[in-house]
């Protein structure tokens, strides 16, 4: 059993916190195919579980995500196969690129070869529907906010903060600075599934453009 904290969100959802934030991916996607659950997000810190009020009281709910993690097996923090994505840094596409690098005192090639050399993970989903928060990035890249955010950024761009990547599945207002954007669409109406990221994957960049 792993050390996890248990408490109610609201009416018709528990938290579960673990003391070990990497667990979160692990636990979320059992949560999620048991099929017991109305839905399972996990977020920054905590694993979120809604479950339906008019078919399970909440203390009976939290009671029986207790009894569940007293016989949870811990597994692999990953969910989903790890995936490469194909990120164009054409200067049309990379308006911050050059900017970013020159803040950290590189090459746009040496900032790019320590973007895509670091070893990548989806954390969460949020912000906007798809947006994908990859954590990983080297940690002796710097880059803060645009001081004035775009009014649209296109889908698929790709923002860097320090310390993470920001993946915009759809076009909308954003304030990461962007340094590509990858070919592969990060949202299909028409696939099963629509949104191509889920966290707890592991995401490669291969380089093309420049």
């Amino acid at each position: 059993m792993i050390d996890c904290n248990i408490s109610l969100l609201g009416d018709d959802a528990v938290c579960l916190r673990p003391a070990d934030r990497a667990h979160r991916h692990a636990l979320a996607q059992t949560l999620r195919t048991s099929g017991r659950w109305v839905d399972v997000v996990p977020g920054k810190e905590i694993v979120a579980v809604r479950f339906d009020p008019f078919m399970c009281a909440p203390s009976e709910a939290v009671a029986q995500l207790k009894d569940w993690l007293k016989s949870y097996e811990e597994q692999s923090s990953g969910t989903g196969e790890p995936i490469e994505l194909t990120l164009d840094t054409s200067s049309a596409n990379a308006p911050d690129l050059e900017a970013l690098a020159q803040q950290n005192n590189l090459s746009t090639d040496a900032f790019l070869q320590k973007v895509i050399q670091s070893d990548l993970v989806v954390d969460m989903l949020g912000f906007t529907p798809g947006f994908a928060y990859v954590d990983g990035v080297d940690t002796s890249l710097v880059a803060e906010r645009l001081s004035v955010p775009r009014v649209r950024v296109p889908a698929g761009s790709v923002g860097l903060l320090s310390g993470q990547i920001g993946l915009y599945a759809l076009g909308g207002p954003g304030g990461w600075p962007i340094i590509g954007r990858v070919h592969e669409m990060l949202f299909d109406a028409k696939r099963h599934e629509p949104f191509l990221l889920q966290a707890g994957q592991p995401i490669s960049l291969k380089l093309v453009g420049g």
